[in-house]
């Protein structure tokens, strides 16, 4: 997991769809999604709320924990938009605000690491792109986790 990869919302981007896409070169293997390298490696700072937050815009906070608004309504839409993903960027953030980020990273790591190969499952659709890859050629619905 990498640090970097945590936008200021608290998406962890190491398991993003886009960015596990590029890190395994699926276009490579017959898979072809979109490429990301994560927003903050693209100086997005955060595609979700940036464009709507003055303080992200103005780099006065790196995280949005940081803010004595948090959590805003714009993190609490985006959290509930993001349940479907098993991922909540609120209890993200509040664990790094409580915990730090090397600690959010280490909880990370084992909740997301494929217990096949030991890469990382991705948060959008719980496949791992190192050793199930396959799934996503006959998926219907590849930003849905199948239950």
């Amino acid at each position: 997991m990498k640090a970097e990869l945590i936008a200021p919302c608290g998406m962890n981007c190491n398991l993003c769809s886009n960015y596990l896409a590029l890190e395994n070169d699926t276009k490579a293997k017959g898979v072809k999604l979109p490429y990301c390298n994560g927003c903050r490696p693209r100086n997005k700072k955060c595609s979700f709320v940036k464009k709507k937050c003055k303080k992200l815009l103005d780099n006065k906070v790196d995280f949005c924990y940081e803010c004595e608004e948090f959590p805003c309504e714009l993190i609490m839409k985006l959290a509930k938009s993001y349940e479907i993903y098993r991922m909540n960027m609120v209890e993200n953030l509040q664990y790094m605000k409580e915990y730090g980020l090397a600690k959010f990273l280490e909880a990370e790591k084992k909740k997301w690491e494929c217990p096949n190969c030991g890469k990382t499952i991705c948060c959008h659709n719980g496949i791992c792109y190192n050793c199930n890859l396959e799934k996503m050629k006959t998926k219907k619905k590849r930003y849905r986790w199948e239950d």
